[in-house]
């Protein structure tokens, strides 16, 4: 039986050029010199957390960000963008989360999604990764680029492909 697995993985590495890039950036720029603007990685926790001392200098920020991720080939629906900032004293502050796995829900969702494009696979939800299962590679490449057409608002790979 050949098969394959679904997985949504993050390049740490990438991500840390991209907000070194960014941080650089954020230095150069004139509108924000006077901004008392940051950018801080926590790879531990997996967050990018920003700070300024306005609303404004904030989003410029998430939008070079943004720039930084697609440069480096980052899908930018990674960093979950869903968080509002806070106000912490004279400076705004704000999370973006880096999303890695899958949720039980997308796993559903792109489970679903393959039964109902009739192909002769087999899909099932294995911890953060669903693994597909077929008795030809032709229906796996099928199922490969069904689900590559889709969009599950997260960003998926397919891994461990074997024959």
């Amino acid at each position: 039986m050949a098969s394959f697995d679904i997985v949504s993985k993050i390049d740490l590495q990438k991500i840390d050029n991209a907000i070194n890039t960014a941080e650089k950036e954020l230095v150069n720029r004139y509108d924000l010199k006077d901004a008392e603007c940051s950018i801080e990685l926590d790879k531990k926790g997996k967050i990018v957390k920003i700070s300024a001392n306005q609303d404004m200098a904030l989003s410029s920020i998430i939008d070079i960000i943004l720039s930084k991720f697609s440069k480096q080939q980052l899908d930018v629906r990674s960093l979950d963008l869903s968080k509002e900032f806070r106000s912490s004293g004279k400076l705004v502050l704000q999370d973006l989360p880096i999303k890695e796995g899958l949720d039980k829900e997308t796993a559903k969702k792109v489970v679903s999604f393959i039964k109902d494009t009739k192909l002769k696979v087999q899909a099932s939800i294995m911890d953060d990764q669903i693994r597909v299962t077929a008795k030809q590679i032709d229906d796996l490449q099928n199922t490969m680029s069904a689900v590559r057409g889709h969009d599950f608002d997260v960003p998926l790979q397919f891994d461990n492909m074997r024959s």
